[in-house]
């Protein structure tokens, strides 16, 4: 699956885009002015996306990419 096929069906699944993660992570306090915390491990960003959105692995992983700046909303 692409990167972009990942956010579509998370998209779906959620209701929420890449910009409504950011600010989500920002208020759970795992970003701080758009960047991962010092702190903030991918398991932490998967295991609030299982819990609190019930996406699968990979889908989390897509998530902590676009928070740590590897991929973005135009990646393929």
């Amino acid at each position: 699956m692409s990167f972009q096929g990942y956010l579509t069906t998370i998209k779906s699944k959620t209701g929420k885009g890449p910009a409504d993660f950011r600010k989500l992570a920002e208020e759970k306090g795992f970003t701080k002015n758009g960047e991962l915390t010092p702190a903030t491990k991918a398991g932490d960003i998967t295991n609030w996306l299982k819990n609190d959105f019930e996406l699968g692995h990979g889908h989390a992983m897509a998530i902590y990419a676009l928070l740590k700046g590897i991929k973005n909303e135009d990646s393929e």
